[in-house]
């Protein structure tokens, strides 16, 4: 099993395969506009443009489990990604991260790369990197700057 067997939804709502980014590397986030580290958004895209030539993406997926910051619907949640913090990378539907009912993806995510003290999602931001082969290889802590993983991603790329 690996990544690309699941799938998620558009902000419209449109099923997508993830097995559509075999053979990318891939850092999968959970966002919110509303979040403190919301800034990171611009580190995030930075680094999609620096390596999506290379064959690099970044799937953001929007949580409103922490604090309620991701308050807004899908549409005006991607629109105000674009226009606040620039952001061209993938941004898909609203999810649950954590819980009984944290989607699939997120469930797969936190069995193959454990956080410190618990498997749950700390907060808004924190950050998988999966190789071209869909497989889940580090697992980043919401504070860890987009800077800070640049290396990882390289590393991975080449």
């Amino acid at each position: 099993m690996s990544i690309h067997d699941f799938t998620v939804k558009t902000p419209k709502g449109e099923e997508v395969s993830l097995s559509v980014y075999k053979g990318q590397v891939l850092l999968i986030v959970n966002t919110a506009t509303k979040c403190g580290l919301a800034p990171q958004f611009e580190g995030l895209e930075r680094l999609y443009q620096s390596y999506k030539v290379e064959g690099f993406s970044i799937l953001g997926f929007p949580c409103n489990q922490f604090m309620k910051q991701e308050p807004v619907g899908n549409n005006e949640m991607q629109e105000t990604c674009k226009i606040n913090f620039g952001v061209t990378f993938p941004l898909f539907s609203k999810i649950k991260v954590n819980g009984s009912d944290a989607h699939p993806l997120y469930q797969y995510l936190k069995q193959e790369q454990k956080g410190l003290l618990s498997n749950e999602i700390k907060w808004n931001f924190t950050k998988f990197l999966v190789d071209r082969q869909g497989n889940v290889v580090k697992r980043f802590g919401p504070n860890i700057s987009p800077e800070k993983i640049e290396d990882d991603i390289v590393a991975l790329l080449r």
